[in-house]
């Protein structure tokens, strides 16, 4: 890394941390199978991306499914809503310095390699055990790459992976919680999410995941046609935002009121 022992280490860290936290993206279309034409490539990329976050596609298919399934912003069916989304400036801090995020990962993987799923009822009983051993596969490589860094003396798992990836993290928070923030906590999908407008380097980073309330009504869509979608129903959707800051902006002031 040229940055290293200069002032441009610590940025270049971050630089190297949101993309790969932007590798959210790929995860995300890939447990929707709607990236590639194969399942087993939507698996394995998704597999394979969602690893540097410890976030496991194999379990985040179940849980992200079950948001889509039941009812979207209902707190007792809705997993991604615990913890649930900020109502104050505390929780807004708290919730995007990513501290929450890995604390359930860790918690997460312990529960799941250890075949513990009663906090986890969207995990079905007959993928259980799958979903055991991809968590342990998971926790084993990253715990060979830390093993072989500390081991060889090379600062390069630090420099590369971890010190970048918590960084980069709450960008991630930020990008996310623009997704139903301030929306309907009802069953209706044209109020109940937020398309964020933004721009083409934004949605080239994410997969075009800025227009989200589309992807809830049509969550077959594949990523690369969502704008064509936003086309043909913009106009209905209750949440439209003129891009992330402006979002940020009027969330905290709601917070803050």
């Amino acid at each position: 890394m040229a940055a290293r022992g200069t002032a441009w280490l610590v940025p270049a860290m971050l630089v190297d941390g949101v993309a790969i936290a932007a590798l959210f993206a790929p995860v995300h279309e890939g447990v929707h199978l709607t990236a590639f034409r194969s399942r087993w490539m939507n698996e394995s990329v998704a597999w394979a991306a969602s690893f540097p976050s410890l976030l496991n596609a194999t379990w985040f298919r179940h849980f992200h499914h079950a948001h889509h399934r039941y009812n979207t912003q209902d707190p007792l069916r809705d997993p991604e809503l615990t913890p649930p989304l900020p109502r104050t400036l505390g929780q807004y801090v708290w919730r995007i310095t990513g501290i929450p995020y890995w604390r359930a990962r860790l918690t997460v993987a312990w529960a799941a390699c250890l075949g513990r799923f009663e906090a986890m009822p969207y995990i079905p009983i007959a993928a259980r055990k799958r979903v055991a051993w991809s968590m342990r596969v998971m926790v084993a490589l990253a715990i060979a790459v830390v093993a072989v860094s500390v081991a060889t003396g090379s600062p390069a798992v630090w420099l590369y992976w971890i010190g970048p990836i918590l960084l980069g993290q709450p960008v991630l928070r930020l990008f996310l919680l623009a997704e139903h923030s301030g929306c309907s906590e009802d069953a209706d999908p044209l109020s109940n999410t937020r398309t964020t407008l933004t721009s083409a380097s934004v949605r080239l980073l994410f997969w075009n995941m800025p227009f989200h309330a589309e992807h809830h009504l049509y969550p077959s869509i594949p990523f690369h046609r969502l704008p064509e979608a936003h086309r043909l129903i913009g106009r209905r959707l209750a949440h439209v935002e003129a891009g992330y800051v402006r979002f940020h902006r009027h969330l905290l002031a709601r917070l803050a009121a």
